[in-house]
C-alpha cells in the first residue's frame, strides 16, 4: 500500500501511479453504496436477511464482482444491535422477516477489479425518530475518528475516546461484539484471479492478505487490527482502512463503513481522510 500513500499527492493526481489506486478503491466504495441504496429501496415487509443478503450479491455479480472480503450480511430489528450475539455464526443472515418500523443494516465488502471496499448502510422500514437519531449521532463519532487520527494518536485511544462519545451520548458500543471488539480493519489490494473461493463467508484472496499484514505488522509493531487492545496500541499504519462505528440502544442499530485514507504526509490535512464525502450517511447529515 506503500505507492497510495506515499503523500497526499494521491488526492489530486488525475494520471496513473497512487491516485489512479485510491480511485480503483473509491469506485469500487460507490459501487457498493449504490448496492445498498438499491437494495433497501426494494426491502419491504417479510423479506429475510438471508434474501437481502443474497440480492446483495446478485445486483453486485451482474456489475461484474467475483471476488469478496467477505459476501454481504443483512441484520434485522434488534439484530442490528447484536442482540445476544454470543458466537461467529449469530453474524450470518437468518430467516428474520423485515416488519414495518424495523431498523435493518446492510453489509457488503466487493472485490472488484482487485481494489476492496466495505460498507456498512444503515436504515429502517417506515420512521423512526430513534433511529433517526442514532444515525444523526453517528456524524460526531466520524469527526471524532478523523480529527484524532490526524494528531497521530494511538488505534487504541482513539477506540477508547469513540467509546467514551458513545456512553455521553448514550448509546452501547456494538462494534465490540465483532471479532476482536474491531472498529476497523486494514484493506489492500486482492490479486485477481479466475476462481476466487470463499471460507466461512470471507474471500479466501482477502484473508491471506490481511493474515500477511498481520505477520509483517508483528514483527514491526503494528497490527492490521483496529481494537480496543494493547496490539492495537500504535500510530495508525498508513493504508487503507475499513472503519466502522456501532451504535446500539434498546433493541437498535446503526452505524457506517467506509474507507480511511492514512498516509506518511507531515501536512495533518493530508496525513489522513475520508477517501470519499459524497456517500448516502454524509449526504443525509447535509440534508
Amino acid at each position: 500500500m506503500a505507492s497510495v500513500v506515499a503523500s497526499a499527492a494521491p488526492r489530486a493526481s488525475s494520471s496513473g501511479g497512487p491516485g489512479a489506486e485510491l480511485r480503483g478503491f473509491k469506485e469500487v466504495q460507490r459501487l457498493a453504496y449504490d448496492c445498498a441504496e438499491a437494495v433497501a429501496a426494494q426491502l419491504k415487509p417479510g423479506v429475510t436477511e438471508r434474501e437481502a443478503a443474497r440480492m446483495q450479491r446478485e445486483w453486485l455479480r451482474r456489475r461484474g464482482v467475483r471476488d469478496w472480503f467477505h459476501l454481504p450480511f443483512a441484520w434485522f430489528g434488534d439484530r442490528t444491535a447484536f442482540t445476544g450475539f454470543r458466537i461467529p455464526l449469530q453474524f450470518f443472515p437468518t430467516d428474520r422477516a423485515l416488519e414495518p418500523g424495523m431498523p435493518f443494516i446492510l453489509d457488503m465488502a466487493p472485490v472488484h477489479r482487485g481494489f476492496t471496499a466495505d460498507v456498512g448502510y444503515s436504515g429502517c422500514l417506515g420512521p423512526s425518530p430513534l433511529h433517526d437519531k442514532l444515525v444523526t449521532d453517528l456524524r460526531e463519532h466520524r469527526e471524532l475518528i478523523l480529527r484524532e487520527v490526524r494528531e497521530r494518536r494511538s488505534l487504541r485511544e482513539v477506540y477508547e475516546d469513540v467509546d467514551r462519545l458513545m456512553v455521553r451520548q448514550g448509546y452501547a458500543n456494538r462494534h465490540r461484539a465483532y471479532p476482536f471488539g474491531v472498529i476497523a480493519h486494514k484493506v489492500d489490494r486482492v490479486r485477481e484471479r479466475r476462481w476466487a473461493p470463499t471460507v466461512f463467508g470471507f474471500g479466501a484472496q482477502a484473508l491471506k492478505g490481511l493474515l500477511s499484514d498481520a505477520v509483517h505488522g508483528h514483527r514491526e509493531g503494528w497490527s492490521p487490527l483496529w481494537s480496543p487492545y494493547r496490539f492495537s496500541d500504535h500510530p495508525p499504519q498508513p493504508g487503507l482502512w475499513a472503519v466502522e462505528p456501532h451504535l446500539g440502544f434498546r433493541g437498535t442499530g446503526a452505524k457506517f463503513e467506509e474507507l480511511l485514507v492514512v498516509t506518511d504526509s507531515k501536512d495533518p490535512q493530508e496525513s489522513a481522510f475520508w477517501l470519499d464525502d459524497d456517500l448516502p450517511h454524509v449526504r443525509r447529515w447535509a440534508a
